[in-house]
């Protein structure tokens, strides 16, 4: 009977042994590409369990929808602790207020509410939809700011902390030009006086791992953060600013980023252009391009290759991208589950 107690015990050990180290296999830190047609949505979700949405893409029933799906049935979430809103375009903001139906979102974030009225580009429904969801108490994301994840256990910790909002990045003043000459070769367009301009941009670090968002930052601001000073460093992972549009993703950041992989979030006829594909491939200590739709508007040799891009048609299911980092924050690997794509990369 004694035999049979300790036999019973030794399995039961060893099955919570198996359990427990299920369980740390399972803190990974993950960031999911949601297809949104072209516009924005990045699910990210701490070994803690933390989530952050940025963005949610458009307006109706699709794009919140996919968000909710991989939200509760991949990630297994029951809510979203953190939505950070990187600017008020509809394919950024559109999609929060059916979301909120579909999933709670706890926090919410911003670069600052939009005047009343607003300007031409932006929604002023979307807005007064946004005030009533957040209960008018969303949180001004200034420069220099983050937001605070819980740790687990002994793994490194997640930190978000923001490098431009406003049209401001880290260091300067409000009021400062839009236009700061610096770098030859570089040469500034005209002031970009839409909402683009303002948006939040930000790096996740876990580990040596880094991880940059830009939103639709363009020209002119994306070189304030790469020159005089290099203000975000070199990255791991760079999810391509204006989901790839050539006004956007200036060779000045992106060289200062060197990210060894670009994930861009276009769509099948929006982003993905051909100089930003190009502006990517020269860049330094690139390895690979993920794309969440080919662009069928672009040639073969300015898409990623077919296993690197999610979605190959226009009438597509909206496949994600999936990225995971190990728990050391040593290395990450990078998924297409549409077509069995796996690839994993060391962090810098």
């Amino acid at each position: 009977m004694a035999r049979k107690l300790w036999i019973f015990i030794l399995i039961a050990g060893s099955f919570g042994g198996l359990r427990t180290l299920a369980v740390d296999q399972a803190k990974t830190l993950d960031i999911y590409f949601i297809d949104t047609e072209g516009g924005a949505a990045t699910l990210i979700v701490t070994p803690s369990g933390d989530s952050l949405l940025v963005d949610s893409g458009n307006p109706g029933e699709r794009d919140a929808g996919r968000i909710a799906r991989v939200a509760r049935d991949v990630a297994g979430l029951r809510q979203i602790d953190h939505y950070i809103t990187t600017h008020w375009h509809t394919d950024h903001v559109g999609g929060i207020g059916r979301l909120v139906q579909l999933i709670p979102v706890k926090h919410f974030y911003d670069h600052g509410l939009p005047p009343d009225p607003p300007p031409r580009d932006i929604d002023a429904g979307l807005i007064e939809t946004y005030r009533q969801i957040s209960n008018n108490r969303s949180v001004t994301l200034k420069p220099g700011d983050e937001i605070k994840f819980k740790t687990a256990g002994n793994l490194p910790p997640v930190r978000l902390r923001v490098l431009a909002a406003g049209g401001i990045v880290i260091g300067e003043k409000p009021g400062a030009p839009q236009v700061r000459p610096c770098d030859r070769g570089h040469e500034a367009k005209p002031e970009d006086t839409s909402d683009n301009a303002r948006s939040v941009a930000f790096v996740l670090t876990f580990g040596d791992f880094k991880f940059f968002d830009g939103g639709d930052l363009t020209w002119n601001v994306e070189h304030k953060l790469a020159c005089p000073t290099n203000l975000a460093g070199a990255v791991d992972v760079f999810q391509v600013n204006h989901h790839g549009l050539d006004i956007s993703n200036n060779p000045a950041l992106v060289n200062a980023l060197s990210p060894r992989v670009a994930i861009i979030n276009n769509g099948p006829r929006k982003g993905g252009e051909a100089r930003t594909f190009a502006t990517l491939k020269s860049a330094p200590g690139l390895e690979a391009i993920f794309q969440l739709h080919r662009n069928v508007r672009t040639a073969e040799k300015d898409n990623a290759p077919p296993e690197c891009v999610a979605n190959d048609d226009e009438n597509c299911r909206g496949e994600f991208i999936k990225l995971s980092v190990d728990q050391k924050g040593k290395s990450y690997t990078v998924t297409v589950p549409g077509k069995g794509t796996s690839r994993t990369y060391r962090t810098k």
